[in-house]
């Protein structure tokens, strides 16, 4: 179901909104853009996901004064796939997406056509530059909005490129999603644009995202739980969850080649167990980086014996601290909770794994 009278048959810029249930909000959205966007050809294209509050026939009404067509959709939900399915009924060269609760403000669209215009391929409206911030936020959603970050660009390294992967307001060419295998759940397309769209250059343009002043905030706890699977998702897809996968191989490989040293030393020779040992651990890390290097991260490898050799000093490091990362959550749950070793020993390693993992991918093989 569909009105768009009065949009260009050939708008350069497309403006994708995603709605449910956003009836109030529309007239000052729409508003807002024409008069931001004077003079530019484009159009502005709301899918909405059948709410029912009157949404369809209030755009119906506006499409004969200003450029923007609805979208009904009544057999789907979820913000990321309603903007996919907008892509398709968009028709401009360039596409904006953004919300329809104006808690992104119009007036920062002439800044990214002018990114897009001197030939970067994804501009982004980001919170976390220097002169963009939140509006009023509490601690809680700050500290939801960039855990959220973190786990991002710990978990799928080619989002670390921008500071602000969860916007959900920016603009690319359609070169950039044009034929890109996008299957999102949840409410961050951005995230899977950035993983999977066909893109050379991006740029941040700083904005404040404001407090919405009409309707109700779609995020919950469903959405957050949506948000991990879609990280699960895109890890699979990508191939970071099986370089994670492989990166636990390597560990426990090297577990047999410490115990396997220790063995023969201590039991083929005089030397101390103290010293054999620190023989076998540090023979441990060295086969550890060395599989890693070639089968964990074998994208990421540099040529020559210097780059080796610095890699494998800050291997040793990183790893010479994750073991005093696992005493310390050994000896902090035993005090606390009492003598369960096995069980806190492989709380411990399970700690010591996460960091390890995590400098290595950000640090030893950046």
């Amino acid at each position: 179901m569909a009105a768009d009278k009065h949009t260009d048959d050939n708008p350069q810029l497309s403006i994708v909104i995603p709605t449910y249930k956003e009836r109030d909000n529309i007239v000052p959205l729409v508003t807002s853009l024409h008069k931001v966007l004077d003079g530019y050809n484009y159009e502005i294209v709301i899918v909405d996901d059948n709410s029912q509050d009157g949404t369809f026939d209030l755009v119906n009404t506006l499409s004969q004064n200003y450029p923007v067509k609805i979208f009904v959709r009544k057999d789907k939900r979820g913000l990321s796939s309603a903007v996919v399915d907008g892509f398709s009924f968009s028709s401009g060269k360039v596409i904006a997406v953004m919300d329809g609760d104006l808690q992104h403000p119009p007036e920062i669209i002439p800044d990214l056509l002018r990114e897009i215009d001197r030939g970067v391929d994804l501009t982004i409206a980001s919170r976390y530059v220097e002169g963009g911030s939140c509006e009023n936020w509490v601690m809680v959603r700050s500290i939801n909005s960039k855990g959220a970050i973190f786990l991002a660009h710990l978990l799928l390294p080619k989002t670390r490129r921008v500071r602000d992967p969860m916007s959900g307001f920016f603009m690319v060419r359609r070169d950039v999603v044009t034929n890109a295998d996008l299957n999102p759940i949840g409410y961050k397309i951005l995230l899977e644009i950035l993983m999977v769209g066909h893109f050379d250059t991006v740029t941040e343009v700083p904005f404040t995202f404001r407090c919405r002043s009409k309707g109700e905030s779609k995020l919950n706890s469903r959405q957050q739980i949506e948000y991990l699977k879609h990280l699960y998702r895109l890890m699979r897809r990508t191939g970071e969850l099986m370089r994670f996968l492989k990166y636990c191989i390597v560990g426990a490989s090297g577990v047999i080649v410490d115990e396997g040293i220790f063995w023969a030393l201590t039991g083929l020779t005089s030397i101390l167990a103290l010293a054999a040992g620190a023989i076998s651990a540090e023979a441990a890390i060295i086969s550890n980086f060395t599989f890693n290097n070639y089968f964990t991260f074998s994208n990421r490898r540099l040529p020559g014996i210097k780059p080796f050799l610095a890699r494998l000093l800050k291997f040793n490091m990183v790893s010479l601290i994750g073991i005093g990362v696992k005493l310390t959550v050994f000896w902090l749950l035993t005090t606390i909770f009492g003598a369960y070793d096995l069980l806190f020993n492989l709380c411990g390693i399970a700690v010591a794994t996460a960091w390890n993992y995590t400098m290595n991918m950000w640090w030893t093989w950046k």
